[in-house]
């Protein structure tokens, strides 16, 4: 069990990482920082637990997980039968996309995986699974045909011979300012990162 310090305003560290360093730890990093720790030979056995849940009390209700969750791509890839369909999906994504940004960078992708046959994707960081799904349900984003998500869905996106017709890139709305570098392993032995 890893003690957490005190924190005032918990629930401000909603989505943000606890990373438990074995002698401490620290509350309040970003996935980015999260991702950049992790590749360093110093850090690569830390533990680290996103933050699902704040209480009005202090309490946090944490999630473990897994160090190669921050190497991947997930995504979600909505199917169609007619062209016209999925340029409707791919708009509807986009200006979803300007109306109210994402909680990550994201990539979309409007491609022909056969003569009549087309998909909308919209690919990001993995860790962000959680936050895109809950973006695309706020934003009421539907489409009308076939869906599926995950990183293995990506996967096979990829290794698919598909021509991508139009792309996108969307970009997140960053709550906090990621630190790197020197400034990031200064601040690792804090306990409260923000």
């Amino acid at each position: 069990m890893i003690r957490l310090p005190e924190l005032q305003k918990s629930d401000r560290y909603i989505g943000l990482y606890v990373v438990d360093f074995g002698d401490h730890c620290g509350v309040g990093f970003t996935a980015e920082e999260v991702a950049e720790l992790l590749d360093s030979e110093k850090f690569k056995d830390v533990k680290v637990y996103k933050i699902h849940r704040a209480y009005p009390d202090g309490k946090l209700e944490l999630k473990g997980m897994p160090h190669s969750i921050f190497e991947l791509e997930a995504g979600m890839f909505f199917y169609c039968d007619t062209l016209k369909e999925a340029r409707s999906d791919f708009a509807g994504l986009v200006r979803l996309g300007k109306s109210s940004l994402p909680p990550c960078r994201a990539k979309v992708h409007l491609a022909r995986y056969s003569s009549d046959k087309y998909i909308t994707a919209i690919i990001y960081p993995a860790e962000y699974e959680d936050e895109v799904s809950r973006w695309l349900v706020d934003g009421e984003y539907v489409t009308r045909g076939l869906a599926e998500g995950g990183t293995g869905a990506v996967q096979r996106y990829y290794d698919s011979n598909l021509e991508v017709l139009d792309r996108k890139q969307l970009f997140g709305s960053a709550q906090y300012q990621s630190r790197t570098g020197t400034e990031l392993l200064e601040r690792t032995k804090l306990a409260v990162q923000r």
